[in-house]
């Protein structure tokens, strides 16, 4: 069992990509980060994108807020060396002790798979690269780390070498067997995308958009298949059962339930991810809604 983790994270965060880490709208950034933190939200979590190292933009997202948790959801053990992961998180956890989180991730063939690399044997390299963050100077310590594990074996991995999981795109079946591997004590993290609106078409349509990207990935497809979903939920951009399961939407009390069901099932965190019909704009009136009803 790792020790404590350093990095405390209450139970309401959000989860975001894109935009967040373009450095044109680093000030825009900053000032919702801000935010969000005076809203009592207990964590950012960012997609860290597919280049070298952590990106420069959580050293602003550090920056910007005082108490929320900035965390890479997730940082690609493909593009990212040990080396540069563990000079990105020393430089961070000096700047902000204990709130920088290194979330990792083994990501997908479609994005690993080059002349230079190919995607094999995720697990083993996962193993390797923890080893590795164990060794380098400055090493990253385990309690500063999650893993977006899926399945049980990298949950248990996730466990036993870092301070938690941090599952994406899991109905609330996966975050219940979650909890029985990780056992007590490890950090249980769930992403939950979000629409608030309360017409279904409306919503299943916007949660639709958002899912097609990820059925297309065996990751994902795979492990929801391991919880009784089939071609005919797959197919389609997901069948309305999945979609409902995946995706909150309706009114704040309908999204709260759902928060809730997580909760009850064993998450300790839950990384909220708003989708609207733009997704190049913060979704500020919404981030401040959820607050009122969650937090």
């Amino acid at each position: 069992m790792v020790p404590e983790m350093g990095t405390a994270i209450g139970p309401i965060g959000i989860w975001a990509s894109g935009m967040w880490c373009d450095g044109a709208r680093a000030a825009e950034a900053a000032d919702v980060a801000s935010e969000l933190d005076d809203l009592g939200f207990a964590a950012l979590w960012v997609s860290a994108g597919f280049g070298d190292g952590i990106p420069a933009a959580f050293a602003g997202l550090l920056d910007a807020t005082r108490r929320m948790s900035i965390a890479t959801g997730i940082l690609s053990i493909w593009h990212s060396t040990p080396v540069q992961s563990a000079e990105g998180f020393a430089a961070l956890e000096k700047a902000h002790p204990g709130r920088f989180l290194l979330g990792l991730g083994a990501s997908h063939a479609v994005v690993v798979d080059s002349p230079e690399r190919n995607y094999e044997r995720p697990f083993s390299r996962m193993v390797g690269y923890l080893d590795d963050l164990a060794v380098v100077q400055p090493a990253v310590p385990p309690s500063g780390m999650v893993l977006a594990a899926l399945g049980p074996r990298m949950l248990a991995l996730a466990a036993d070498r870092t301070a938690g999981a941090h599952p994406y795109f899991v109905p609330v079946e996966h975050t219940e067997q979650a909890r029985s591997v990780l056992g007590v004590g490890p950090m249980l993290a769930p992403e939950l995308a979000v629409v608030v609106e309360v017409d279904p078409e409306k919503a299943r349509a916007a949660a639709r958009e958002h899912m097609s990207v990820y059925l297309g990935l065996p990751n994902y497809t795979n492990n929801l298949r391991r919880f009784g979903y089939g071609d005919d939920d797959l197919g389609g951009g997901g069948s309305d059962r999945l979609v409902d399961a995946i995706v909150a939407w309706g009114d704040l009390d309908q999204i709260a339930s759902r928060v809730r069901a997580h909760r009850d099932a064993g998450a300790d965190h839950v990384s909220l991810q708003v989708l609207t019909a733009d997704p190049q704009q913060f979704p500020r009136e919404q981030y401040r809604a959820l607050a009122e009803a969650l937090i």
